[in-house]
C-alpha cells in the first residue's frame, strides 16, 4: 500500500516593484522555496510588469496597483522605491496580504509606526527585508556572544562601504529615498548592531558629502550606546571602490571577527574567534543570507506566527537614523 504524501500549502506571492534586486535576487531565491510560488507582479511601468511576467513564467502582471491586490496572493513583496513603501503597505494590510518590505521601511517614523499599526490592527505579518542577520555566520556570532563566553560587550564595530557613483537611480533623489548611504546601507548596520547588541539608548554622529556631491550624503558614521553595555559603532559609505567591511564584537574576555561577509556574494565568510587562555580559532561558511531570510519569512506567514525581523524593527531603526540626522550638521554642498 503507498501512502499518500502530505499536500503541502504553498505560499502565493506578489511582487511589486520590479528593479534589479527583485529581478535578480528576490524571483530567482523564491524559486528555490518549495512551499512558495509566484502568482503576480506589479510594475507602474505596464511593458516591464509585462517583461518581467514573461521572463519568470508569472501568471498575471499589473501596472494598477489595486489591480494586483485583488489576485489570489498570500503575500507581498514590496520593492519600490522608498516613498511607494507606506501607500502600498498600508493598501496590502488593509487587503489582507502578509508583508515583506524592503528597507527602510518609511520615508519618515510616522508613516512606519502607521504601518505597523495597519498591520496589527489587520492582522498581518510585516516583515522587513535585513538578510545579514540569517547568513550562518551571523548566526553563530550571536549565539557565541549570547554564551557569554566573551565576557562582558565591551563594543561592537561594523562597516559598509561600497562605490555607488550618482546617476538616475531614485536613491540619488532625496523626495523618494530620504537619503543617501546612512538611509540605504547605514540601516543594515543599525540592524546589526541591534542584532547583536540589544537595543540602542543614544546615537551621535556625521553624515556628509566627501567624493560625490548629489541631494544625499555619500558617508556617514555613527557612535550608539547599548542599553545593556558596552558601545557600537558603524561606518558607510557610496565612495570606496577597494575597503574591508569586517564585523568587530569585543568583550572583557575575548573578540570575535567577521570578514568577507558584508557586501560580498557567493563566497564563504570567515569567522574568528579570539578568547582568554585558547588558541585562535578560525571557520569558513558560505550562505545565501537572502535564502535564509526568505524560508524564514516563509515559514512565519504559513504559520502565522511573528517573523524574526519585523516592521517594529524596521521603525525602529528608521527613528535611529532620523535622530542622527537631527544630531549632525551635514557639511554636503546641495
Amino acid at each position: 500500500m503507498k501512502l499518500r504524501r502530505p499536500i503541502i500549502k504553498k505560499l502565493k506571492w506578489g511582487v511589486a516593484g520590479l528593479g534589479k534586486y527583485a529581478e535578480f535576487n528576490f524571483i530567482p531565491t523564491l524559486s528555490l522555496l518549495r512551499k512558495s510560488t509566484l502568482q503576480s507582479v506589479f510594475s507602474n511601468n505596464s511593458e516591464r510588469a509585462q517583461s518581467v511576467a514573461d521572463k519568470f513564467g508569472v501568471p498575471h502582471h499589473f501596472s494598477n496597483f489595486d489591480e494586483f491586490l485583488k489576485t489570489d496572493i498570500d503575500a507581498v513583496y514590496i520593492s519600490s522605491a522608498n516613498f511607494h513603501h507606506h501607500d502600498q503597505v498600508i493598501k496590502a494590510a488593509k487587503a489582507g496580504k502578509h508583508i515583506l518590505c524592503e528597507k527602510p521601511i518609511a520615508m519618515n517614523s510616522a508613516q512606519a509606526e502607521e504601518m505597523v499599526k495597519t498591520c496589527e490592527e489587520n492582522n498581518v505579518k510585516f516583515a522587513i527585508n535585513y538578510p545579514i542577520r540569517f547568513h550562518p555566520i551571523i548566526t553563530k556570532a550571536k549565539e557565541l556572544l549570547d554564551s557569554q563566553i566573551l565576557g562582558k560587550l565591551v563594543s561592537i564595530t561594523v562597516n559598509y562601504n561600497i562605490d555607488f557613483p550618482p546617476g538616475p537611480n531614485f536613491r540619488f533623489q532625496k523626495e523618494q529615498s530620504g537619503g543617501g548611504a546612512l538611509r540605504d546601507i547605514g540601516t543594515h548596520m543599525i540592524d546589526l548592531l541591534r542584532f547583536f547588541g540589544g537595543e540602542i539608548t543614544s546615537i551621535n554622529g556625521v553624515y556628509d558629502n566627501i567624493i560625490y556631491k548629489s541631494e544625499v550624503d555619500d558617508f556617514s558614521m555613527g557612535m550608539v550606546k547599548f542599553e545593556e553595555s558596552g558601545y557600537g559603532s558603524f561606518n558607510v559609505s557610496y565612495n570606496n571602490i577597494k575597503s574591508f567591511n569586517r564585523i568587530e564584537i569585543l568583550g572583557h574576555k575575548g573578540a570575535l571577527g567577521i570578514e568577507n561577509l558584508i557586501g560580498v556574494k557567493n563566497s564563504p565568510a570567515k569567522l574568528i574567534i579570539l578568547l582568554e587562555g585558547e588558541a585562535k580559532k578560525s571557520f569558513r561558511k558560505r550562505g545565501n543570507k537572502f535564502f535564509y531570510l526568505l524560508k524564514s519569512v516563509q515559514n512565519s506567514f504559513l504559520n502565522n506566527q511573528k517573523p524574526l525581523v519585523t516592521g517594529e524593527d524596521g521603525w525602529i531603526n528608521l527613528k535611529l537614523m532620523e535622530q542622527l540626522e537631527s544630531k549632525c550638521r551635514s557639511e554636503m554642498q546641495l
